[in-house]
């Protein structure tokens, strides 16, 4: 590859580069991943959508399929320090 061939491929690179959606931040005072300011709940349910399919994917197994009734999972009810637990003994 001459001279010219590679400074014309790097100038061209440069000016596929300028689109790029880049911002520069000093270390340390980068924005923090709360996207609640600028996007609603609908939005950042969209975003998750496609990386817990991606998620599945690049895992090698195939995607669940079961209703939502049936989805496994537990609540695990979990207080703060300074919270008071309900009281259950006025259920029984």
């Amino acid at each position: 590859m001459s001279d010219g061939t590679r400074s014309r491929a790097a100038r061209e690179r440069a000016r596929k580069r300028r689109d790029w959606p880049v911002r520069v931040f000093r270390l340390g005072m980068e924005p923090g991943d709360d996207l609640s300011a600028s996007t609603t709940v609908d939005e950042r349910l969209a975003m998750m959508w496609p990386l817990a399919v991606e998620a599945w994917t690049l895992s090698g197994r195939t995607l669940p399929d079961y209703d939502r009734k049936n989805i496994p999972g537990r609540l695990i009810e979990m207080y703060r320090q300074n919270d008071v637990p309900p009281d259950d003994s006025a259920s029984s």
